[in-house]
C-alpha cells in the first residue's frame, strides 16, 4: 500500500492523462469520474515498485484503458438504455398510449402489477406466478379481470 503523499503526487502528475483517456473511451463525464477513482484506488492499494517514472506512467495508462474496457463491456452497461432515449420514446408515444397507461394505472395494485409484468415486460403467467409467489391460476384470473376492467374503462374491444 502506498503512502498518501505518493498517491497525491501521482494524482497531480497523471490526472489529466487519466481524464483524457477516459473521455476518449467513455465519452461520459460521470463514468470518467468513476474510472478516475478506480485507477487511483488501484494505484494506492498496489505495492508494485516501478523502475522509473515512465514505467509508472505506462502502468497508470494500462490500468485506465483496462478499466474503461471493463466498464464498456459490463453487464449493467450492455443491458441499459440511456434516459434520453426513453424520454424521446415516451414523448413520441405519449399521445397514443397515455389513455391506456392512465387506465392501467387506475387499476387496483394486484391487477396493475400483473398487467405491467405481462404486457409491458413480456413475462408469461407462469413466470409472474413464480415472481409473485402466487398460484398460476390466480395470475390468469387477475389478467382476465384486469382485461375486463380495462375494457370497461376504455370502452370497445
Amino acid at each position: 500500500m502506498r503512502s498518501e503523499q505518493e498517491v497525491r503526487r501521482a494524482i497531480e502528475r497523471y490526472s489529466n492523462t487519466v481524464n483524457r483517456i477516459c473521455m476518449t473511451h467513455l465519452k461520459n463525464y460521470h463514468d470518467t469520474e468513476d474510472i478516475f477513482q478506480t485507477v487511483f484506488l488501484k494505484y494506492a492499494l498496489n505495492s508494485v515498485e516501478f523502475e522509473n517514472d515512465e514505467h509508472e506512467k505506462a502502468w497508470i495508462i494500462r490500468v485506465t484503458i483496462n478499466a474503461c474496457k471493463d466498464l464498456l463491456k459490463s453487464f449493467f452497461r450492455n443491458r441499459t438504455v440511456p434516459l434520453d432515449e426513453i424520454i424521446l420514446k415516451t414523448e413520441d408515444n405519449s399521445n397514443e398510449n397515455s389513455e391506456v397507461l392512465e387506465a392501467v394505472l387506475s387499476l387496483p395494485q394486484k391487477y396493475r402489477t400483473v398487467v405491467y409484468l405481462h404486457y409491458y415486460e413480456g413475462y408469461t403467467a407462469v413466470e409472474i406466478a413464480k415472481m409473485l409467489n402466487k398460484n398460476e391460476n390466480t395470475v390468469y384470473t387477475h389478467l382476465t379481470r384486469a382485461k375486463k376492467m380495462l375494457k370497461d374503462i376504455l370502452g370497445g374491444d
